[in-house]
């Protein structure tokens, strides 16, 4: 959603030395989230997948021939398999590949019977080997089959985990994803509801388990949770050689002082840990000591546009670098209606049959900069996905009109004003005076007055898209008459 030349111009330079604060701001549809996930994309690390031989490798090279007999019985448990005959053993690929790794090739069974009766318990009544082992593993059912024995689980806690890690490589590998991600980064959204509570710490419920035996109900409790910010500080401190990033989106819909708390001090790049103005406060909830890291960079956006929403706090405001993302008409694209316009040379041809998204963009923000002022301006977004003229009108009804008449106040000559209506006949206007639709059905109820042209406008009255005083042109809604035709939307330049 950006030109990649004036994104480099705004994007952080992360620096290990310095902390990082900034807030984009501008009016909505500028791509401010999209900065965020293009940020985050800087603090998230791409590692290489190991393929599976390499991963078999890895896992088999520092085992032992009991060890690898033992993942094996292992492996098949995982599979709700728990007998498992010697045959099975000898062509698992743990056993192949170990052997392989030995370059072993020959009496691979006589190497798993002599593993197995190695280690089996001596009040085993199947097996009778004398040099067993101290430490049993296995045992023999009357059929043939081996098993671990239950006793040995808890030994083999070590070797399981190392198989789940392998299986779970294994399916990342087989996944479409081949690249695995490690983010440096918490991201979350701010909104009226959203407080110290879920950002630092808090208190928070916790139901105890039931007791059945004794067929008690649960019981609530409290305990001290961390929130977003501090769990990525934690992260941070423990990882002091890499960057971490708390990106935020719309920081002005929460009251940010509450959410940042004694926190707001401590975020100051020159009041981290380890910089000259150190600070450390005690946490509200818990009492503990804590301090941000210097590794940790703080991103947020603001939307200017909404006044529904207090000003942001001064003293938040002087702790960070504010960088303004304005509308950028010029990445929107050219409409053709006749796709075979696009490789005509004829230039006077092509412009009466095409709309100039990135023109009708700025012509609105001139004359809503004129009326409104810059704050009410409209994003590049509102136009990112129009393709065509129905997806041109579609934006025009369901997103730009009722946002520009919000701003307005619903101010019908305003509304007319910005679609250059003022000159235009009634069914000419994007924006229609609800009152001059009424006085022409009046007109037109007259028996001195036929004029054919308001013929369809009775539709209109019960057809109201939007609050106050007007109402859009239902030729606009229905893509008919004038508004099926170019010149119409040229205008608007």
């Amino acid at each position: 959603m950006f030109d990649n030349a004036m994104l480099d111009k705004v994007m952080p330079n992360m620096s290990p030395s310095k902390p990082t604060n900034i807030i984009y701001t501008g009016v909505a549809g500028t791509g401010k989230t999209y900065r965020l996930l293009q940020i985050a994309q800087q603090y998230t690390d791409y590692l290489p997948k190991i393929n599976d031989k390499e991963l078999l490798r890895q896992l088999l090279q520092p085992l032992s021939w009991r060890d690898v007999v033992c993942l094996i019985f292992l492996d098949f448990k995982s599979k709700k398999q728990d007998l498992v005959k010697v045959p099975e053993i000898v062509n698992h690929e743990f056993f192949v590949n170990k052997a392989a790794q030995n370059a072993r090739e020959k009496n691979l069974s006589n190497t798993a019977w002599s593993v197995l009766q190695m280690h089996t318990s001596m009040s085993s009544q199947t097996v009778s080997y004398k040099n067993r082992a101290s430490q049993a593993y296995f045992d023999k059912d009357n059929s043939g089959a081996w098993y671990l024995l239950p006793e040995s689980m808890d030994l083999l806690s070590d070797l399981a985990q190392q198989l789940a890690e392998f299986q779970q490589a294994q399916r990342e590998n087989n996944s479409q994803n081949k690249e695995f991600r490690q983010q440096r980064f918490s991201m979350v959204s701010f909104h009226q509801a959203y407080g110290y509570e879920e950002f630092v710490e808090g208190i928070r419920p916790v139901m105890a388990s039931s007791d059945h035996t004794k067929n008690s109900s649960s019981q609530m409790s409290y305990s001290v949770q961390d929130g977003a910010f501090l769990k990525l500080c934690q992260r941070a401190a423990n990882d002091p050689e890499q960057r971490y990033a708390m990106l935020i989106d719309e920081v002005n819909r929460a009251n940010a002082s509450r959410v940042f708390g004694e926190l707001l001090s401590l975020i100051e790049p020159d009041k981290r840990a380890g910089m000259a103005n150190a600070m450390t406060v005690n946490l509200a909830y818990s009492g503990r000591t804590f301090n941000v890291p210097a590794n940790v960079d703080i991103y947020a956006t603001m939307n200017t546009q909404d006044h529904s929403l207090a000003p942001l706090d001064m003293a938040l405001r002087r702790r960070f670098r504010f960088i303004d993302c304005p509308p950028q008409p010029e990445l929107l694209p050219v409409i053709y209606l006749n796709p075979d316009l696009e490789a005509d040379n004829s230039e006077a041809f092509k412009s009466e049959e095409t709309i100039d998204l990135a023109k009708i963009l700025t012509g609105l923000n001139h004359r809503i900069t004129q009326t409104l002022g810059a704050e009410a301006q409209l994003g590049h977004a509102f136009l990112w996905s129009v393709d065509s003229l129905e997806h041109l009108q579609t934006a025009l009804i369901e997103q730009i009109i009722p946002q520009l008449a919000q701003a307005a106040g619903g101010q019908v000559t305003v509304l007319q004003y910005i679609f250059q209506d003022e000159q235009q006949p009634l069914n000419a206007q994007f924006i229609q005076d609800s009152q001059a639709l009424i006085d022409n059905a009046n007109n037109l109820a007259s028996p001195n007055n036929s004029n054919p042209m308001f013929a369809d406008q009775h539709s209109l009255l019960g057809q109201s898209m939007s609050s106050g005083s007007y109402k859009i042109n239902a030729d606009l809604i229905n893509n008919t008459a004038e508004f099926a035709k170019p010149f119409v939307y040229q205008r608007l330049y």
